[in-house]
């Protein structure tokens, strides 16, 4: 078994469960998210404001139909917020955007992606009446699947990103990341990273695929698989409205409780070589230790943080306390709190700033259920 692999999805998994998908409670990690909907849709309208990801959801051990369903669960959950807030779905559900993973199951990967264009499509015209076409629209970043990476023959990953890639492509993806072959083992090189920029442009200007619009619709195989895993995720956003939601859902640990289950069940496949990971548990072969992986040196960290001292050293100090209680005092009310956000960091008020009076005033999410 590829030890490296299974421990960072493990640690990824882990996170996931511990925390769901919020770093404050939910009614504030919610208030975050109308708060940029409704400042971005009137002062930086062609902004995408947030981006969806289900890819930390299958990095953790989810199906193809998990990724989808929870996905598409939690943009049914920002929607609703908005318009609690009061907000028009038109407004903002245009500039919404979603970030997919991509594994190895080529057809069943093109046909995920398909799968959730047709359920977004869906959610926003029969759930909440979009009437603006851009609203359907489900606009998706993709990146290669970096759980599928191994420790072991490190080239093989070379083959696994591209067959990654042209899954994405065919799917339809408006963007893509692909990841280098030397990522089980460390931060890439930068002869890592130019092969993983050849394969996207290989694809992308060699290959043809990306000439034509949903190349693989009418494929027997694709269809089928389409219609399969928008069913298995219309079941499970069915269950996920049964609990209430998905805050309720993540509070009872639904969602995690699946992942966790699928994972668990992929990594006994894998053991008991049912599941085929070339190079891992079949066509393995003794190999030497890595050469040439990246390391970074510790003089980067100790002049990131001379950066930070100096600019904090130099900055107006009194101004950037004052903006922050301004923050504050605004989070104690309904006020939108993206002005004062920008306010803050024009000073220089720094991430860390700004997250720290969210917590003093929002508090740390805690997880309810314990798996």
């Amino acid at each position: 078994m590829d030890k490296l692999r299974g421990t960072i999805q493990n640690d990824i998994l882990k996170e996931y469960m511990a925390r769901g998908t919020y770093i404050f409670p939910p009614e504030h990690s919610m208030r975050l998210i109308t708060d940029i909907f409704s400042f971005c849709s009137r002062n930086v309208p062609k902004w995408n404001t947030i981006s969806i990801s289900g890819y930390h959801i299958r990095e953790a051990g989810s199906t193809a139909s998990q990724e989808v369903a929870f996905t598409i669960a939690d943009g049914i959950a920002y929607v609703e917020a908005a318009l609690k807030a009061g907000l028009d779905v038109d407004e903002f559900a245009p500039r919404l955007s979603f970030f997919f993973n991509a594994h190895n199951d080529l057809l069943e990967e093109v046909a995920k992606f398909r799968a959730a264009r047709r359920l977004w499509a869906s959610v926003m015209k029969e759930r909440f009446g979009a009437r603006n076409k851009k609203s359907l629209q489900l606009r998706f970043h993709t990146q290669t699947g970096g759980s599928t990476l191994t420790a072991q023959q490190p080239d093989n990953n070379i083959v696994r990103v591209a067959v990654q890639t042209l899954a994405a492509v065919l799917g339809g993806t408006q963007s893509l990341h692909t990841n280098s072959r030397d990522e089980a083992l460390a931060l890439p090189t930068e002869h890592a990273v130019r092969i993983a920029l050849r394969t996207q442009q290989i694809v992308a200007h060699e290959s043809g695929v990306a000439g034509t619009v949903d190349p693989l619709a009418g494929s027997y195989a694709v269809e089928s698989l389409t219609d399969s895993i928008e069913q298995q995720a219309l079941e499970h956003i069915a269950k996920i409205d049964s609990l209430g939601g998905m805050v309720q859902a993540i509070e009872e640990g639904y969602p995690q409780r699946q992942i966790q289950e699928s994972a668990y069940s992929c990594q006994r496949e894998i053991e008991s070589r049912e599941r085929m990971v070339v190079g891992v548990n079949s066509f393995a072969i003794e190999e030497a230790p890595p050469e040439d992986l990246l390391r970074v040196d510790p003089s980067v960290e100790k002049a990131q943080k001379e950066k930070l001292d100096k600019v904090r050293n130099s900055r107006d100090n009194g101004a950037v306390a004052d903006r922050l209680r301004a923050l504050g005092k605004a989070a104690e009310g309904n006020d939108n709190l993206l002005p004062c956000i920008l306010k803050a960091v024009s000073c220089y008020a720094t991430l860390g700033e700004v997250c720290g009076v969210l917590r003093e005033k929002f508090g740390e999410y805690v997880p309810r259920t314990v798996l």
